[in-house]
């Protein structure tokens, strides 16, 4: 028989000063609500109160456990209160883990006013181009921008975003404009670098499959917004995110190129670890960025 239960009916059954009223109380037939209190007797090994068809009176342990049973069930009660406004009500420490250059222009910005509507809650950003275990390093929340998301996890879609190869009009008057992944063995690209100067490849589709083709060029770093400088400034290709080239792309001083080769899908997700019922702090953060983002304009404005 459940714990909880033996101890909700001796609760009961001393505040209504009887079986048949505390019964009614709890939903149950007088026989069940004795049962309940033989049971706990039993378990206890002690007599907590004498009973008779008129009366009830508490053993002098009867009062000492019922001070205590109290106090359990008020604690049991503000802990599934504190759990259940947990889920409409934001509150706690919210751990986020971002893309660097994105994270700082279009992440953290945002989280003022997100601790405005929600006062009860504290931010932590690590803003890093790593890919953080989420669950190891204790994250609530990983924003992601493409790329292969574990199954234990759920990835929201917070906006579009496609990977495209870019230049200026100048560098493409200089050097010609690339037709087929074959010709960026001819270009100087800007490439994204790892620890010890290896590069990543650029990702494509070929044929409805899956491509990476390794670049060549006399830049490269670990720094996506110095990529985009170094793009905008004519000095090579880059391949990089919608999101981050926008306003040059509407402006026309970056172009795209390659276009029939770019990946369809390149979005920015937020992640998480499935769960059962998902904390307020993680759910009203992410409709947040879902909200800002899907504001006309906002990507050519705010870079």
């Amino acid at each position: 028989m459940d714990k909880l239960k033996q101890i909700e009916a001796f609760v009961a059954v001393v505040e209504k000063g009887s079986l048949a009223r505390a019964a009614l109380v709890q939903n149950i037939t007088p026989v069940m609500l004795g049962r309940r209190i033989d049971a706990l007797e039993k378990r206890l090994g002690v007599k907590l109160m004498h009973r008779t068809t008129r009366h009830l009176t508490l053993t002098e342990q009867g009062n000492v456990f019922l001070d205590d049973c109290r106090k359990l069930l008020s604690d049991f009660e503000v802990a599934e209160r504190n759990i259940s406004e947990g889920r409409h009500k934001a509150t706690g420490h919210l751990i986020v883990s971002a893309p660097a250059s994105f994270g700082r222009q279009h992440v953290a910005p945002h989280a003022p006013a997100f601790l405005a509507a929600n006062p009860e809650v504290q931010v932590s950003f690590n803003l890093t181009d790593q890919v953080i275990d989420l669950v190891r390093e204790g994250y609530d929340l990983g924003i992601r921008i493409g790329g292969v998301i574990d199954p234990s996890f759920v990835a929201v879609k917070l906006a579009k975003n496609r990977r495209v190869v870019c230049g200026t009009p100048d560098y493409f008057d200089r050097h010609g404009i690339p037709r087929t992944l074959d010709d960026l063995a001819h270009h100087n690209c800007l490439a994204f670098n790892l620890q010890g100067g290896q590069q990543r490849g650029w990702y494509f589709q070929q044929g409805g499959k899956p491509v990476t083709i390794r670049v060549q060029g006399n830049l490269d770093c670990n720094d996506g917004e110095l990529l985009h400088r170094w793009a905008c400034e004519g000095l090579g290709l880059a391949w990089r995110s919608t999101w981050e080239i926008q306003a040059q792309l509407a402006e026309g001083s970056l172009i795209t190129v390659l276009d029939d080769f770019a990946l369809p899908d390149y979005d920015i997700m937020a992640v998480y670890l499935q769960q059962r019922h998902l904390p307020a702090k993680i759910r009203f953060f992410i409709d947040e960025l879902k909200e800002v983002y899907a504001q006309p304009g906002y990507w050519t404005r705010n870079r």
